[in-house]
């Protein structure tokens, strides 16, 4: 009975011929029971389903997906960030097959890369040596004064003496963090570099 429904319909439709068919778009769809269903337009019920965009010859020329469900969503979500990962580690595969010829090379470029940070964190250090020796000189001249002295009979602290350990303090502060980043970055650097190693290991088949 439902082919006989659909068929009939059809031949109703492709009645009106190519001229009205290029007036509007014909859509077919089935519904839930399996019913085959044709019209110029989507009721609301069936908004939802898979529907087929059909010229007047009763030909498919197009297919709009049915709404997908969450899980659907989430799963193409995943493919799509699988994708994408495979796409960007054969990008940086490209890069690094293009870049070096052998694992020597990446070595002396890892080395290169770590001697400017131990280069960075040597002249950091020297600086914050430099730096703790006036803070200690400053707090040597400090401790004759209030709040430092224990005196209190001490006289109040020159506000350029207190300005100058606050700001070498902070300056002190600065110069440390900036030696935590550098070792930071020479332990990322050889990190990146051992794994661009194995990798390169990997894709040249060697062991």
């Amino acid at each position: 009975m439902n082919v006989v429904k659909a068929s009939l319909l059809l031949f109703f439709v492709l009645g009106f011929g190519a001229a009205s068919a290029q007036q509007a778009k014909l859509y077919r769809w089935v519904d839930k029971e399996g019913v085959v269903h044709f019209g110029d337009s989507i009721p609301a019920e069936y908004a939802e389903l898979e529907r087929q965009v059909v010229n007047e010859h009763g030909i498919t020329v197009d297919v709009m997906q049915a709404k997908k469900t969450s899980e659907e969503l989430a799963e193409d979500a995943r493919l799509e960030e699988l994708r994408a990962a495979a796409e960007q580690q054969r990008r940086q595969d490209q890069a690094l097959l293009a870049t070096y010829l052998t694992i020597d090379e990446i070595v002396m470029h890892r080395d290169r890369r770590v001697e400017l940070f131990q280069a960075q964190a040597r002249v950091t250090e020297l600086y914050l040596r430099n730096l703790q020796r006036r803070m200690d000189s400053l707090r040597n001249e400090a401790v004759k004064f209030r709040p430092y002295s224990a005196d209190p009979d001490a006289p109040m602290i020159d506000p350029d003496l207190a300005d100058e350990i606050a700001m070498t303090k902070t300056t002190i502060s600065r110069h440390e963090e900036n030696l935590r980043k550098f070792h930071d970055d020479e332990e990322n650097i050889v990190a990146r570099f051992d794994g661009d190693i194995d990798r390169f290991k990997k894709l040249k088949g060697l062991n």
